[in-house]
């Protein structure tokens, strides 16, 4: 017990003076997680206007199939892009192995189902008058569409958020893919269990709470912002 309160307490004089690895593994991990939210922004909101906008056969198949992908695990997606990226593979010659990309590329598409199923979710809870009203003024259906994106803007703004958390707090991906490479490709998570398991408690538990953090933090701030606009609505 003794030792495990040692260690908390070097964590927290780990974080506390500004030590460079704690900051740098913490600065990778935002940032490889923020650009893997907007890659996978790119073709997942279209594919969620597209669902929610449209009623077509095979769309509850669809949102389904969607939804059980959020379920994937990050261990098995890993394994996938690690057979994919390795030399044998058929994207080996890209050399993206063991690369902040690779990890980038593996986060983006481990999000997309989750970003697609609540960007839907709030287009679909967006007043069906708003895209006809558009209409009626002379708006072309994509015009119409991005009417009702941006009523749903709060809601896929939540998505994105959601998405976020899901990354910066994911293994699988990064520990397969990237390796763990210091200076490269250690992230939070994978620096928490390579430190953990080679018995270096204070680095491991200061990490776990930076994540901690991160997570609760950038989710309270996100709840009290939309707090803030339903009460000026």
């Amino acid at each position: 017990m003794t030792s495990i309160w040692d260690g908390i307490i070097k964590a927290f004089q780990l974080i506390f003076s500004g030590d460079p690895t704690v900051y740098e593994v913490t600065i990778r991990s935002l940032l490889i997680s923020a650009t893997a939210v907007l890659i996978a922004a790119l073709w997942s909101i279209p594919i969620a206007l597209f669902l929610g906008t449209r009623n077509y056969r095979g769309k509850l198949f669809i949102k389904g199939f969607f939804t059980a992908m959020i379920g994937l695990p990050t261990v098995g997606l890993g394994l996938i892009l690690f057979l994919i990226l390795s030399k044998a593979g058929p994207l080996g010659f890209l050399h993206l192995l063991y690369t902040p990309t690779a990890i980038i590329l593996g986060e983006a598409i481990l999000i997309t189902p989750l970003i697609i199923i609540l960007t839907t979710r709030a287009i679909e809870d967006v007043d069906p008058e708003i895209k006809n009203l558009a209409k009626t003024l002379g708006a072309s259906e994509a015009q119409a569409a991005m009417a009702v994106l941006k009523e749903a803007s709060s809601g896929v703004f939540l998505a994105g958020i959601a998405s976020f958390n899901r990354a910066v707090a994911e293994l699988g991906v990064a520990q397969l893919v990237g390796g763990s490479i210091a200076g490269l490709t250690e992230v939070l998570t994978t620096g928490i269990a390579l430190e953990t398991a080679r018995g270096n408690l204070e680095l491991s538990i200061a990490w776990t709470t930076i994540l901690l953090a991160v997570v609760f933090g950038i989710t309270l701030a996100t709840l009290v912002v939309e707090a803030y606009q339903r009460r000026r609505k």
